[in-house]
């Protein structure tokens, strides 16, 4: 690690609550190249949990930061490091509804890595509280499209000129809130979050569909809201806030996903907040296990084009899955049942991302640009469902222009069963090729198919 970029700053807002030490510590990662991402960290002291001492007639409290960062895998030390933080009291009479907020950021490179952050009192250390975190650094300039952390604020996020200022970031000032607690001191969340590779050439849709949701700690979905987004830049910055005064006490989850409606894929990012509203009642207690669901992209998906998702995947259905899909009557069955269906047919269910769905869905490109005809996409023709269920074929005898037959193609595949192929054969004339014969097992087979293909 050659490189470590620090800040450190101060911000006093209201204090939610006290204990007997109160410190808390939040982080979120932002691209920075393709080898590593910027990680901030954030950090709150309550006054009220630091001794006010008296020097030159001056009140101060004095708190200690303590660092550490180590690669999991090398055992390499990132960071170790101390960082002393002073404030003077200017009136002891309201120090116990201060917070002392500050950020520190670092360049950390590709990698799992252990953190333990240490807060202190500099003048009675036995005040101290030590957060332990495991952070996994994947950086999000790559050739397709990615989103960063979600940064929450105590603050209306807002365009600034104050360049000078540790908070400022892409023309705004984002103030963090390390305790992420919302509710009746904290009415509204304010978030800030960047995206990046908005012009890669993996995207196929003209603009991106961005979707807010929250969901509380039963995985019921309360909020949702969405809009989309141009491609006329690679990266932007997104700002939002969500009026919280109304939700009940509880733990919350807000997911942003991006979502590429014509290539059918998506990212997303998650954030997990608490909000505390005593006077507010519990008033539904409908409880279901979607909490898996929230970081993929089927959970940001509309019943729309869930429904449309399921029509590509039909191919891959058994007759139960089709009737259990097509009995769903509503918007969050359908996404839980998407995820548990492809998260099936995974091979390697350890991975973040589904490869085999991934491929698939490269395929349904595929076979849009490549069969297309009459207004039927690809995917819906005879060669195109051959082309998602079994892949490239090894190789392809063409024959366009015979004079004695009608235009059809043979498809070899040497890997499947020992062998086998598929004959298609365009009988109408508008290059809508449908198949005669083939030799695979389960599929449509005619030995006599070449009469069918004759001119008369």
């Amino acid at each position: 690690m050659k490189k470590i970029v620090f800040i450190l700053f101060v911000f006093i807002y209201p204090a939610f609550a006290q204990s007997d030490f109160e410190f808390e510590f939040d982080y979120a990662q932002f691209g920075y190249d393709t080898s590593s991402n910027y990680v901030e960290f954030y950090y709150s002291f309550n006054e009220a949990s630091l001794k006010v001492n008296s020097e030159n007639s001056n009140a101060k409290i004095e708190g200690l930061l303590k660092i550490f960062i180590k690669d999991d895998i090398k055992g390499d030390t990132i960071v170790f490091n101390q960082w002393k933080l002073k404030h003077d009291i200017l009136d002891t009479s309201i120090i116990n509804s201060q917070i002392l907020v500050g950020t520190l950021g670092f360049i950390v490179p590709k990698g799992s890595f252990t953190c333990e952050i240490t807060g202190s009192d500099m003048h009675n250390p036995d005040k101290f509280r030590l957060i332990k975190e495991n952070i996994k650094v994947v950086p999000y300039m790559h050739h397709s499209m990615s989103i960063s952390d979600i940064q929450l604020a105590s603050k209306m996020i807002q365009g600034s000129e104050n360049t000078s200022s540790i908070f400022y970031k892409n023309t705004y000032e984002v103030i963090p809130i390390p305790n992420v607690v919302f509710g009746i001191s904290q009415p509204a969340l304010f978030f800030y979050l960047e995206v990046y590779n908005l012009q890669s050439d993996s995207i196929k849709s003209e603009q991106v569909k961005m979707s807010q949701m929250i969901y509380n700690s039963k995985g019921k979905l309360v909020k949702e809201k969405s809009k989309y987004l141009s491609r006329t830049s690679n990266t932007r910055v997104e700002v939002g806030s969500h009026i919280l005064s109304n939700y009940p006490t509880d733990s919350y989850t807000l997911v942003i996903a991006l979502i590429d409606s014509v290539g059918n894929t998506g990212v997303s990012s998650a954030k997990k907040f608490f909000v505390y509203n005593p006077d507010v009642q519990v008033t539904d207690t409908f409880e279901v296990s979607t909490t898996a669901v929230l970081s993929s992209s089927f959970g940001s998906m509309s019943e729309e084009e869930l429904d449309d998702l399921f029509d590509k995947s039909e191919y891959l259905a058994t007759k139960t899955e089709i009737d259990k899909y097509e009995k769903l009557s509503n918007l969050e069955g359908k996404r839980e049942y998407m995820f548990d269906f492809w998260k099936a047919k995974d091979e390697n269910a350890n991975l973040n991302k589904n490869e085999f769905y991934r491929n698939y869905m490269q395929r349904v490109q595929i076979c849009n640009e490549r069969y297309t005809s009459m207004g039927k996409q690809g995917w819906k023709t005879d060669r195109g469902r051959v082309f998602l269920l079994y892949g490239e074929p090894t190789e392809i005898e063409r024959y366009p222009n015979q004079l004695e037959t009608r235009p059809y193609e043979i498809w070899q595949y040497t890997e499947i069963e020992g062998g086998v192929y598929f004959v298609f054969a365009d009988l109408t004339g508008f290059s809508d090729y449908t198949i005669l014969h083939s030799t695979k097992r389960g599929e449509l087979r005619d030995d006599n198919w070449q009469r069918r293909i004759v001119v008369r």
